[in-house]
């Protein structure tokens, strides 16, 4: 499952104290407005349940169409560039003062991010269309989570989701891939890994492995299966069993293959050192990383082991299956049969059993950490059913030798891509009536004061903190 992001947050901003258009006077407050907008619906989403934030998405992604075309009006206007065949002129008086919450930037448990205090304009959209990519990977997630609700969805349902999905996470892909293009014209080196270029290659990255995965799951009959059969409210299985097709086994192996190098590359990056940049990253997301390229290289092997079956091999598919279970971190090959025979097999068997249950229990509260192993623990469900289903057959009727599963793994062939040149991010740009109506004096164009917000910084709070006296009860400091 895609990774679960966290939206940044940002502080308040008036451009009108900072820039000056001599060619469009109001379009510094007009952007004004629009980040005001924007920081009021990210707190707010911020302070909702994780159970209401995917409905809330579509108010984010709104407020970030609607505030992008105009920051990247006043970036052309400071270049010297046009918008919609218009030349704009921007004027910059004094250095910006800004903070955005470095989300991907790793803190102590329980804390929140740092809020990194940036000087640039440039900066200011790095952290905006990383938050438009954030939430159109959260949107994939909110449309992959109708695959394990209470209520079995339909092939059409499935494949709607999928295809949903899929699309989203291709735009989270490009956006990175924009803005680590943009990135080659710096100069200096990043004020946090958050934006720095690693991190936006490995991002990219990491989108198109999630995107090559999807490929395969629409297809793929046995994780709806597995889910199934542990559905409580499913009641099919009264009537008949479920269906499973043929699938193209090796092409499917191939295509779990190339997202595992695109998650391999992923890693790369996060863990290359960053000379001049503060912080490294999350914890949580170089997990997810290394999980993701178990996940693509464990459903190869699965897919490898469908192949060796169709073509009469029980043996050698028990085998790929085993090898599969290694590349998935589970129990070694050589002690799959006696894990329950030694207290650390049964220490090991009892820890996955509760983290299945933990997962599970997360999937039916809607939880946002829910698919944080990228879909490890789904992948063992599918090669154990696989597993126990081939090794009944192979010790009854076929009684087929089942060979090691290290030579399997070395003769695994290259990946194949399925999404070979996504579609290149386009940033929008303003209307020519909207931009004709920025060419009215600041206060003349009947918009009347501009929106600030309906409360101040959070880094306020934290300030004022120090403020009140040793002893006095909360709110009472001015009567120290």
């Amino acid at each position: 499952m895609p990774f679960p992001f966290s939206l940044p947050t940002a502080s308040t901003l008036s451009f009108a104290a900072y820039l000056r258009s001599s060619t469009h006077p109001s379009l510094p407050l007009a952007a004004t407005t629009q980040r005001s907008v924007l920081r009021a619906v990210l707190k707010r989403h911020k302070r909702l349940p994780p159970s209401s934030q995917p409905a809330d998405l579509s108010n984010v992604l709104a407020a970030l169409s609607e505030y992008i075309p105009y920051l990247l009006a006043l970036d052309a206007g400071l270049s010297g560039g046009t918008v919609a065949g218009e030349e704009i002129d921007v004027v910059l008086e004094k250095e910006l003062e800004l903070e955005w919450r470095a989300t991907l930037t790793h803190c102590a448990p329980g804390r929140e991010p740092a809020r990194i205090k940036l000087r640039s304009l440039e900066y200011e959209i790095f952290f905006v269309l990383q938050t438009l990519a954030f939430t159109h990977t959260l949107l994939a997630r909110s449309h992959l989570w109708t695959l394990y609700a209470p209520t079995t969805p339909t092939t059409e349902q499935r494949t709607t989701a999928v295809a949903s999905a899929t699309r989203y996470l291709l735009q989270a892909s490009s956006i990175h891939t924009y803005l680590l293009n943009r990135s080659g014209q710096w100069i200096t080196p990043s004020p946090t890994i958050d934006i720095s270029p690693p991190t936006l290659s490995a991002l990219s990255s990491l989108a198109h492995a999630e995107a090559t995965l999807l490929a395969v799951l629409k297809d793929d009959p046995y994780p709806a299966v597995v889910t199934q059969s542990r559905n409580k409210n499913d009641k099919d299985w009264m009537i008949k069993n479920p269906d499973i097709p043929k699938v193209r086994a090796h092409l499917f192996a191939r295509l779990c293959l190339a997202a595992a190098e695109h998650a391999a590359k992923a890693s790369a990056m996060l863990h290359q050192q960053q000379p001049g940049v503060t912080g490294k990253p999350h914890n949580d997301l170089l997990t997810y990383v290394d999980d993701l390229r178990r996940c693509a290289r464990g459903k190869a092997c699965r897919f490898f082991a469908i192949d060796a079956d169709l073509g009469g091999s029980t043996g050698q598919a028990i085998a790929w299956l085993r090898g599969g279970k290694s590349e998935l971190g589970y129990s070694p090959i050589n002690a799959a049969a006696n894990e329950e025979k030694n207290a650390r097999g049964l220490m090991m068997k009892i820890k996955r059993d509760w983290t299945e249950k933990r997962e599970d229990r997360r999937i039916e509260k809607g939880s946002n950490e829910w698919g944080g192993d990228a879909g490890r623990l789904e992948e063992g469900r599918v090669i154990d059913m696989l597993e126990a289903k081939w090794v009944k057959m192979n010790d009854t009727i076929n009684t087929q030798p089942i060979p090691p599963s290290g030579p399997l793994l070395a003769t695994m062939p290259l990946g194949r891509e399925i999404h070979n040149s996504p579609t290149a991010y386009t940033p929008p740009a303003l209307d020519e009536d909207v931009l004709a109506k920025m060419r009215a004096p600041a206060g003349e164009d009947g918009d009347g004061p501009v929106f600030m917000g309906e409360e101040g910084d959070s880094s306020d709070d934290e300030a004022s903190g120090g403020k009140v006296a040793v002893g006095a009860f909360p709110g009472t400091g001015g009567y120290y």
